[in-house]
């Protein structure tokens, strides 16, 4: 070969390095800065107004929140995933229409006189023989399940464990409570009242009548707020252990055995005296149990905009917020959702404009970025989780997930700072991700960065409460943005009008740097940490 042929072959490649690197990487601060308070505002004024009613999961209202993203992704230059800027996420509302209890011909009144630790399904007037097994418990001197006929009967149990005289658990010795004694005891007593063939499991509450009524009329004043109904996916099946498991006061379960109710606790006190099961003389009459569900399909979608990249494009690095909130509540009062999650909402859309106008500009990314806001966040991160088992591209190529979520108040642990943000999940699983936060942060935007809430032993547990989890559950190299929780929280006082802005600004110009950043670069995000 030639060395001028040579010479040409070098300058092409220089020429074609230079058109997916070097250029690609040029100054990113004019597309930042086109990210600013006033559009985030007019934006935010939109999607968290009283018309909007809460954007709740499935509503009218909702569906008008994702045309208005959509047409703001279409508007920005970006494309359509498969067709479409909606992906659907098939999610049905399973409701309780009918619980009904009875024994000897008495009807007890759902949430007046008993409520239901677990529901599932059970067909109208369906008979079953009770059996009274004490506390419920197979373990050391409690032998409840030893000798009971259990088998295609309902198990009555007292609720928790038994104590001594001094207080402590018998069966730990100490003022700590065993497996069956914790809050969610009652599923070890239904795995051993399932184990001997029960179809149920009645507890016998350990609250007095006065407190055991109090606790209903809390339970159903949450009712009221948040509905007697559960959100799942459609093709979600029924746990292969699902059972009925009602919750009753000593009165009732008194009734039930044919006894006083001041020799049913006498009873019970007996089991922590003697530290082991004790024959019981009560037989209890069987009962009548109609427990009817029903389903009803939700309309709702995540909201996709894609930008596709250059030489790297099968790369992905997803944007992410949450536009749904929980509507309105039980006395008529809306709740915008404001901050909770408008904010991360608008970010996500002036970040894809701000992507998209570098790309009209000849500043295309190398690696493809998916924005996406996703829906039924406040159900359970139903949205995000559909994605990860339905990805719109392969996890295996998504580089990592940048999620904002509350943004633009202060919490009280930072009234009167200077302007900082949470940051979580970003070393968990990539040493790369971190340095490329703090390093970003520092050439532009000069925010505190505050990881208070990273520390695996915080109790708020932020890390898994917001839509990254589903992406870093399967592997993929998070951080999740977040100002922290305030007065308003999931409250109608969460309004336009208590949003700075300007701390918006910053937090999307730095998720802006971050994203610039990590989709130029030559090397992929590293996975390698593994901290809880």
């Amino acid at each position: 070969m030639k060395k001028s042929t040579i010479y040409g072959v070098a300058l092409f490649l220089t020429a074609a390095c230079v058109s997916f690197g070097s250029l690609a990487q040029q100054n990113p601060v004019p597309y930042a800065s086109s990210i600013k308070a006033e559009d985030l505002k007019k934006h935010l004024t939109f999607i968290a107004s009283d018309s909007l009613k809460g954007r709740n999961t499935g509503s009218a209202e909702q569906k008008v929140a994702a045309n208005y993203i959509a047409d703001h992704f279409k508007k920005s230059g970006l494309a359509p995933v498969n067709g479409s800027y909606f992906q659907k996420v098939d999610l049905v509302n399973r409701s309780w229409t009918n619980v009904s209890f009875s024994a000897k011909g008495k009807k007890f009144d759902y949430m007046g006189q008993f409520m239901a630790t677990a529901l599932a399904p059970v067909a109208a007037n369906s008979k079953f023989p009770v059996v009274f097994a004490g506390y419920g418990v197979q373990q050391g001197a409690y032998t409840d399940f030893a000798n009971l006929k259990a088998k295609g009967a309902v198990v009555l149990a007292f609720e928790g464990e038994a104590k001594d005289a001094a207080g402590n658990y018998v069966l730990s010795g100490s003022k700590d409570p065993s497996i069956f004694g914790k809050g969610d005891g009652w599923k070890e007593k239904l795995k051993r009242a399932q184990a001997a063939g029960a179809k149920g499991l009645i507890l016998i509450s350990d609250r007095e009548e006065k407190a055991f009524g109090n606790m209903l009329r809390q339970r159903q004043v949450m009712m009221q707020r948040f509905g007697n109904e559960r959100m799942v996916f459609a093709d979600q099946a029924a746990a292969a252990n699902e059972a009925p498991v009602l919750m009753v006061s000593s009165a009732v379960a008194a009734e039930l055995l044919g006894t006083s109710e001041a020799d049913l606790l006498a009873y019970k006190a007996e089991l922590g005296v003697q530290k082991k099961s004790i024959a019981a003389k009560f037989k209890a009459s069987p009962i009548e149990l109609t427990i009817e569900r029903t389903e009803k399909p939700v309309d709702t979608y995540n909201v996709v905009g894609f930008l596709e990249g250059t030489d790297k494009k099968e790369e992905v690095i997803a944007i992410t917020a949450h536009y749904d909130h929980i509507g309105v509540s039980f006395d008529g009062k809306i709740n915008n959702g404001a901050n909770d999650d408008g904010s991360g909402t608008v970010t996500v859309m002036e970040l894809a404009e701000a992507f998209g106008k570098a790309a009209a500009e000849g500043k295309r990314p190398r690696r493809s970025i998916l924005f996406m806001t996703v829906t039924g966040e406040e159900k359970g991160l139903l949205g995000s989780e559909y994605y990860s088992n339905h990805p719109l591209f392969p996890l295996a190529n998504t580089v990592c997930d940048l999620n904002i979520d509350m943004v633009g108040r202060r919490d009280v642990d930072h009234d009167g700072t200077p302007d900082y943000i949470y940051e979580i999940g970003s070393d968990k699983l990539s040493s790369s991700l971190r340095a490329v936060l703090e390093d970003q942060n520092k050439k532009h935007t000069g925010l505190v960065l505050d990881y208070k809430y990273n520390d695996p032993n915080d109790p708020n547990r932020f890390y898994y409460r917001s839509d990254h989890y589903n992406f870093a559950k399967h592997g993929i190299p998070v951080a999740f943005f977040f100002n922290g929780v305030h007065e308003d929280y999931h409250m109608p006082g969460d309004d336009v009008e208590k949003i700075e802005f300007d701390q918006i600004q910053k937090v999307g110009r730095l998720v802006f740097y971050m994203a610039w950043e990590i989709s130029n670069r030559e090397e992929r995000l590293k996975v390698d940490s593994n901290k809880p």
